[in-house]
């Protein structure tokens, strides 16, 4: 087990959501540097290895996410250009960084629920992108969810 890794003892699955979201936030910016810098995989992970270091994050889940995203980049776009008003090019990066993750979540991550997904992809938004940001996150990616989600998203309405 990962030394920053806190297994969360009330839940069956091992999964620490606080972790989780961590890994995320920092996924997230890592997807942004990326996004701007064009850099290799390895050079992204390993410029926010040492910010991780300093807390506790779930550092498994932070590298799948970075490295899926980035591996799945042209097929995650093309799954989102039906559910956006432009293309994906035109989106702001931030929120271009938060759909790319989420889609690759909803799509590659089928053990963490849809809601999970875009409950975090709003926080996110919130936290580091415009100020709207959040609302237009969430349309998109509700869309999404009803989507590439069909009987889950069905099963909670």
């Amino acid at each position: 087990m990962n030394r920053n890794f806190r297994k969360d003892s009330n839940r069956r699955d091992g999964v620490d959501p606080v972790t989780r979201a961590r890994a995320r936030r920092r996924a997230l910016q890592a997807i942004y540097a990326w996004q701007i810098s064009g850099g290799l995989v390895d050079q992204v992970i390993a410029q926010f290895a040492h910010e991780q270091a300093h807390e506790i994050a779930d550092l498994e889940y932070f590298d799948d996410l970075v490295r899926g995203v980035i591996k799945h980049r042209a097929s995650l776009d093309e799954a989102l250009v039906g559910c956006l008003d432009r293309a994906v090019e035109e989106v702001d990066p931030i929120e271009r960084a938060v759909l790319r993750l989420s889609a690759y979540e909803l799509i590659h991550r089928l053990d963490v629920p849809y809601r999970v997904v875009l409950n975090e992809a709003i926080e996110i938004a919130k936290r580091f992108g415009s100020e709207h940001g959040h609302t237009y996150v969430n349309g998109v990616l509700d869309k999404a969810a009803a989507e590439w989600r069909p009987a889950e998203f069905s099963a909670t309405r």
